[in-house]
């Protein structure tokens, strides 16, 4: 397996923390975003959706979704399990990654390619271009810090997101609100719940890791 990476890009970041956590060491070719390499026919040929992180099996498969490189490496790899042990729990990890993905990760997506210059004809990744609406990038914002007040509220009493465990719910939690702060969006005073969570979660290992 050969994994495309760009340790720097917070859906890498999501795959890369997961990796830590399972303790999984895999061969891994640096894509520099900010220079464009992403872009060149090379990595179009490895993938066409011009996006990192993806994974190449042996077979010449590519996993191009990070949730999907993840669900592949659990099958493999299936303890310490972050996907769930019961049904319960798995229903539960998977409710809070949809959560954090559509509530919270594209809610910043979108705030950051619809409001940078940098990302002008460029606010949606992927081989196509798309022109900014900036509207877009406000109402992420806005998106976004109500996710974190539904995710505070939840955290009232609770160690972990999902289950009395750490999981991949945690991760697209964790990595969200990281994320949020590249468009000044973060956890206010007043989120205290959502604010010890998110310290106790960098403190671990795998987190001091990443860098």
């Amino acid at each position: 397996m050969k994994y495309y990476d760009f340790a720097l890009a917070p859906n890498p970041r999501r795959v890369n923390l997961f990796l830590r956590e399972k303790g999984i060491e895999l061969d891994t070719v640096q894509v520099n975003l900010r220079a464009g390499e992403h872009q060149t026919e090379a990595f179009r040929q490895v993938n066409p959706q011009v996006m990192v992180p993806c994974l190449v099996l042996d077979d010449g498969t590519v996993l191009a979704e990070t949730m999907a490189i993840c669900r592949y490496l659990e099958a493999l790899h299936p303890t310490p399990s972050l996907f769930g042990a019961t049904p319960l729990e798995i229903g539960l990890i998977e409710q809070w990654n949809r959560r954090a993905e559509i509530e919270g990760f594209l809610a910043v997506a979108d705030a950051l390619r619809n409001g940078e210059p940098r990302f002008a004809n460029r606010a949606v990744p992927g081989p196509r271009d798309y022109a900014q609406i900036p509207a877009l990038a406000e109402r992420g914002k806005a998106r976004a810090l109500g996710f974190f007040e539904d995710l505070d509220r939840h955290l009232a009493g609770r160690e972990f997101v999902a289950t009395d465990r750490f999981s991949m719910a945690d991760i697209n939690c964790y990595i969200t609100v990281e994320f949020a702060a590249r468009v000044d969006v973060r956890p206010t005073a007043a989120m205290q719940d959502l604010n010890r969570w998110f310290a106790a979660i960098a403190a671990r290992p795998s987190v001091q890791a990443l860098g």
